[in-house]
């Protein structure tokens, strides 16, 4: 629950890194929700609840999925490939800072490096 929230949180930040954990919770969860509320459409004949979810999550669930693709060392425009934005999804990010940003996996490889070679990042 704590990545959904994350990426709710974050909610138009498409600059950074998401890791895989954060992406398919985030996912899984929405997902969940989305079944529960269209379950519920049908019964209760509440017309448009799933629709507005789908709605409220459009912009959180495009952020998190262009952070993924940084963190793999890819464009964000590389969600637009229908498979190869799946292999993408689930292959591990980088190690170590790329240029989208830090590695959120290992944070520590960062301070790392800037103490290695402090003129490495910027």
């Amino acid at each position: 629950m704590k990545w959904y929230l994350k990426v709710l949180k974050n909610y138009a930040v498409f600059e950074g890194r998401a890791r895989r954990s954060e992406y398919w919770y985030f996912t899984l969860i929405s997902t969940i929700i989305s079944i529960v509320l269209g379950l519920l459409v049908f019964w209760s004949r509440i017309p448009y609840l799933d629709t507005a979810y789908s709605l409220a999550v459009f912009i959180p669930s495009l952020a998190v999925a262009v952070r993924r693709m940084h963190d793999v060392n890819k464009s964000g425009w590389f969600i637009l490939i229908p498979i190869y934005n799946l292999i993408l999804a689930f292959t591990d990010g980088t190690q170590g800072p790329n240029k989208y940003g830090a590695d959120p996996k290992r944070p520590e490889f960062d301070e790392f490096l800037n103490e290695a070679e402090p003129g490495l990042q910027q």
